[in-house]
């Protein structure tokens, strides 16, 4: 019997894959066994220590805004703007996600989390190393493991290969779903206040395109 994948293409540092996380976790709860949801961290923005651009600020606290106007239940702490230097660089966060994957698989939703919630709702930078391992601290990792591997070549390489598959996957924004089915790569419409919105897409994709023979 064959498994399909459906691929997640986010950013721990994407505002928008904040906004989207309870309707992905209700959607992974309702997905057919055969369906293997697979996380790929697409890499927004590479290492910097450059203060962002104010242009930029305002664009990205704008998001903030027009999520909370469009998804209720999000709130974000504009403080962060306040208290830090902000940096356009979510790669660190993106190696950061991958460390702790490495340790353990239920670890990687973990670290999202911790990061979205420093950054979000306790105003923490998670473009910094000191943010980061602190997140790995919170969630139970081992610390020294942890920041080994952060910093690691392997790490690195890892993060380059997921940014190229999510763009051979012909994704352009995040958070993006694709289903693949026997090589087919089918990008879905995201609704980021009703997970039965991208269930029925996914559904009416096997319908058509697959045999239900196939799938146990």
């Amino acid at each position: 019997m064959k498994k399909l994948n459906l691929y997640y293409i986010h950013d721990p540092m994407c505002s928008w894959c904040y906004a989207f996380d309870a309707v992905l976790k209700q959607i992974s709860s309702e997905l057919p066994k055969y369906i293997c949801l697979e996380k790929i961290v697409g890499g927004l923005a590479p290492d910097s220590v450059e203060p962002m651009p104010k242009e930029m600020a305002a664009m990205i606290q704008a998001n903030w805004k027009k999520i909370e106007l469009t998804v209720p239940h999000i709130q974000f702490n504009f403080d962060f703007w306040k208290t830090n230097k902000a940096v356009r660089s979510t790669y660190p966060s993106c190696r950061a996600v991958l460390a702790a994957k490495k340790q353990s698989a239920e670890s990687e939703d973990k670290m999202i989390a911790q990061i979205q919630w420093a950054y979000y709702q306790n105003a923490e930078n998670p473009s910094l190393d000191k943010t980061l391992i602190n997140c790995a601290k919170l969630i139970g990792l081992d610390d020294k493991l942890f920041i080994s591997d952060y910093k690691s070549k392997s790490i690195n390489n890892w993060l380059l290969q997921q940014i190229l598959f999510a763009r051979r996957l012909g994704v352009s924004s995040y958070p993006s779903l694709c289903l693949d089915i026997d090589g087919k790569v089918l990008i879905l419409k995201i609704d980021y206040n009703n997970a039965e919105f991208v269930i029925e897409q996914i559904l009416k994709q096997l319908e058509t395109n697959i045999p239900p023979s196939q799938y146990c």
